[in-house]
């Protein structure tokens, strides 16, 4: 009986720790749903964040409770806005409120649409360049019995975000240029084959045919066009933008790309959505650590030329089990010892046998001032890792310059031989004056 009610507590246990899975940043979502899109044509989406732990809260966009943000607080720890076909927000969603949220640790999941709304406006402040309104992506390749603007994408293999070897995802909306930003983080980009134009058909394909030889302004083709984008600031939120709400639907996490093959949409919205509401590829800096060589406590200032052990403690989020992990897979990581430009821009390797742990020993530049501890580590997909601490860094004391210096001794030996000979010559001259006095006496 004992063992019966053992197992029951660990199976309650387990299901307890799964529900609690989550985001490193909060579990309440705000779903703004545009009226003309029905809550149970994106089950599939929601349901999978429920089953997380997230608490989900849905609004009309033109609605105002419940609000955003309050009293300059956020409401909820993130917001989804699937709201294609609305052209007006109340006062809570203007484009500058969602920039504010971001500021404030509130992350956004945002879908565009081929019509001219605030959100495509907003999409320029996060260097995202739209094609004019009106033209969707089209895409007549492969050959299949979907329209034009339903198009399977390929998705790349190489992205930390997305799950390895998962199947081509369904994908209809509009496409965007990528600007130069380095806090964009490309997620999936357009096939080779398409292009956004306002006619379905093939008569305008000459006049693209002939922008592309032109190499014109105003050609929206090709894989360098983004279909769905992550924008991640340096204060650690995340928003991520995506072309067309229809990736997220029902139909299309069902839909199959080719016989018997399931498309990818189902867990592409999921990987995006995890990635976006900071569950996978979380960082953070736990602790500094600073001292000379053979010594444990940090100083208030080290000397020049000094042996500086610098450690720093890397943790990342585990959504399995809502906890902080030490992570030791950062292989590229770097210190800087900088005043004004770095002096000292070394690798700051992980330490084995210690998870979590790196570390690295330097000498301290042959210059006084006042220098900084600079962690910085910056990857796409990745939380921004940034760390400053402040040192002063000051010449020796009266009495901790060395005695005797090496490269001296040529100086040490003239002088030393100097006085020798000093001290023998006035001997000599001393005693022979003396001798010569005797001498001089006797005669007499």
């Amino acid at each position: 009986m004992r063992s019966f009610w053992s197992l029951l507590a660990s199976v309650v246990g387990l299901a307890t720790l799964l529900v609690q899975a989550k985001s490193s940043s909060g579990d309440s979502v705000l779903v703004l749903l545009d009226p003309s899109l029905k809550r149970d044509d994106f089950s599939i989406f929601f349901s999978g964040l429920e089953e997380k732990g997230y608490d989900l809260t849905f609004r009309s966009p033109k609605d105002e409770e419940p609000v955003v943000i309050k009293d300059d607080y956020p409401q909820f720890s993130h917001v989804i806005i699937f709201a294609p076909e609305t052209k007006s927000f109340p006062k809570d969603i203007t484009p500058q409120s969602l920039v504010d949220l971001l500021s404030k640790d509130t992350n956004l999941l945002l879908a565009l649409s081929p019509k001219q709304t605030p959100l495509t406006s907003l999409a320029s402040e996060f260097s995202l360049i739209t094609p004019p309104p009106g033209t969707p992506l089209v895409s007549h390749f492969p050959e299949r019995d979907t329209p034009a603007t339903v198009i399977p994408v390929n998705v790349s293999h190489t992205s930390p975000i997305l799950t390895p070897g998962l199947p081509p995802v369904w994908f209809s909306g509009v496409p965007f240029a990528l600007g130069t930003n380095p806090l964009l983080v490309p997620i999936l980009n357009a096939p080779p084959e398409s292009f956004a134009t306002d006619s379905l058909g093939d008569s305008d394909a000459d006049v693209v045919i002939e922008a592309s030889e032109k190499g014109g302004e105003g050609l929206w083709a090709g894989s360098q066009l983004g279909l769905v984008a992550g924008f991640q600031p340096a204060g650690g939120a995340r928003a991520t933008w995506v072309g067309g709400v229809e990736l997220f639907s029902d139909e299309f996490a069902t839909k199959e790309v080719s016989s018997g093959v399931k498309s990818g949409n189902e867990q592409f919205a999921a990987d995006i959505a995890s990635w976006t509401f900071q569950e996978s590829l979380v960082l953070r800096v736990d602790s500094i650590d600073h001292h000379r060589l053979n010594e444990t406590a940090p100083r208030e200032h080290y000397t020049t030329n000094d042996q500086i052990v610098f450690t720093t403690h890397i943790s990342r989020y585990n959504p399995k089990t809502s906890a902080w992990e030490p992570y030791s897979g950062i292989q590229d990581l770097q210190l800087e010892f900088t005043m004004l430009d770095p002096h000292i821009r070394t690798a700051l390797p992980p330490v084995p046998g210690k998870p979590g742990a790196y570390s690295v020993t330097f000498r301290a530049p042959d210059r006084h001032g006042v220098f900084k501890f600079v962690v910085d580590h910056k990857r796409r997909g990745w939380t921004h890792l940034h760390s400053s601490t402040v040192i002063p860094l000051v010449p020796p004391r009266h009495d901790e310059y060395p005695r005797f210096l090496s490269a001296a001794w040529p100086y040490y030996t003239g002088a030393i031989s100097t006085s020798i000979g000093f001290i023998i010559f006035s001997a000599l001259w001393l005693g022979g004056s003396e001798s010569k006095k005797g001498k001089g006496s006797k005669v007499e």
